[in-house]
């Protein structure tokens, strides 16, 4: 049980969820990948308005299945760049560079925390030849990919949203609807959970039916050609027919029932986190406030996954943390900052721009703590109140 008061989420796991799992567990013999697996993936889909979805074991095998099957689908080599942020979550950037491809890292903004205009178009001038663009959509606000794709034309895009469901881009489609692919995370604080688990949506079914291989070992059973794979290969085996290189990222039967169970309340989850967002932003609105953080735009299409607050100083952070102790509410550093000061990454460098970084702001400076659905206005009235004390 957490000693904070007000932690980074609370488990959003109800007792009717346990009930549906109970009940699942008494009277099911499959627990592996089966039936409520395709029925959550389908479910997942209609409520994100794609064509097709897997359910695997995390946001962060999302990622990876996600950036194997580009490279196969589409043909990239050792060396190729890929765009990121440099400030995301380490496992959009570790898929890159596990895979023999470049990262490209981006400056981000103080707005939305995506990349940043001017650093890009220095970029897309010395790196012309960037194959492969992974947009983070961070902290629940929804990046601004279409400006992206008019500096990198060329370029593919695909869609980070494992913090974000449910933001929306600037014609009011959920972020991912229209990506070519879109990952997504179950991880107990983020929106809803399956405990662990992720998901991939896209509107490929190209690239659908390689991540379904390449999910299971890269097995030919699992594929919508199996006959044409069959054929090509009457030598091998039918039930060990491998043709790709794969993985086991396959998710239970247990994590598909929680899904099912919670994607019901997932828009109501939303509206609440977005009520308190509003109030958010309205608190850090207020001049004294003003004073102390850089300001908190109002995104449109937000669908908040925490407050962050960036100091206009070191100082101003100290005391944040020390007043957030006292009233015991968690926080943590807007995810890992610099990402290129982390110690595995210290020899690449942000291209084009070498002073004056906004995500060092973001990581000298910057914390978040936690908004979920449970965030109550009794809450938010202790907030105002500590920033006032502030």
């Amino acid at each position: 049980m957490s000693d904070y008061k007000w932690p980074l989420m609370k488990n959003s796991i109800s007792l009717w969820d346990r009930i549906q799992l109970a009940k699942f567990v008494l009277t099911s013999d499959k627990f592996t990948q089966g039936k409520n697996v395709e029925r959550f993936e389908k479910e997942w889909s209609n409520w994100l308005g794609c064509r097709y979805s897997l359910f695997v074991t995390s946001g962060s095998t999302a990622n990876f299945l996600l950036v194997s099957a580009i490279v196969e689908k589409y043909g990239l080599q050792k060396g190729d760049k890929v765009l990121v942020p440099s400030c995301t979550w380490v496992t959009n950037i570790n898929p890159i560079i596990q895979l023999g491809l470049t990262p490209i890292f981006c400056d981000v903004n103080l707005e939305n925390y995506s990349f940043d205009l001017d650093n890009l178009k220095t970029i897309s001038d010395i790196h012309p030849d960037i194959k492969l663009v992974f947009v983070t959509h961070l902290l629940g606000i929804p990046a601004e990919v279409e400006k992206y794709k008019k500096i990198l034309p060329n370029a593919l895009f695909i869609d980070d949203v494992c913090e974000s469901h449910g933001c929306l881009d600037g014609s009011g489609n959920k972020i991912g609807k229209n990506s070519l692919g879109a990952t997504f995370s179950f991880y107990f604080g983020h929106h809803m959970s399956t405990v662990e688990g992720g998901m991939i949506s896209t509107d490929s079914w190209e690239l659908y039916d390689l991540m379904k291989m390449k999910r299971s070992h890269g097995l030919a059973r699992v594929s919508d050609q199996f006959k044409h794979y069959q054929n090509q290969n009457p030598e091998i085996e039918k039930s060990f027919l491998f043709v790709s290189d794969g993985y086991n990222f396959r998710n239970t039967e247990f994590g598909a029932v929680l899904g099912l169970s919670q994607l019901k309340r997932l828009d109501n989850f939303i509206n609440n986190r977005d009520r308190t967002y509003s109030r958010f932003v309205e608190i850090m609105s207020s001049p004294k406030n003003r004073d102390n953080f850089y300001p908190i735009v109002y995104n449109e299409g937000n669908s908040c996954f925490c407050f962050p607050f960036i100091c206009k100083t070191k100082e101003i952070k100290t005391r944040l943390i020390s007043l957030l102790n006292k009233y015991k509410i968690e926080y943590r550093p807007v995810v890992g900052g610099n990402l290129l000061r982390q110690p595995y990454l210290k020899g690449y460098s942000i291209i084009g721009k070498t002073k004056n970084l906004n995500v060092d702001i973001l990581h000298e400076n910057g914390i978040y703590i936690g908004n979920n659905q449970f965030v109550s206005s009794k809450d938010m009235n202790l907030l105002e109140k500590i920033l006032g004390e502030l």
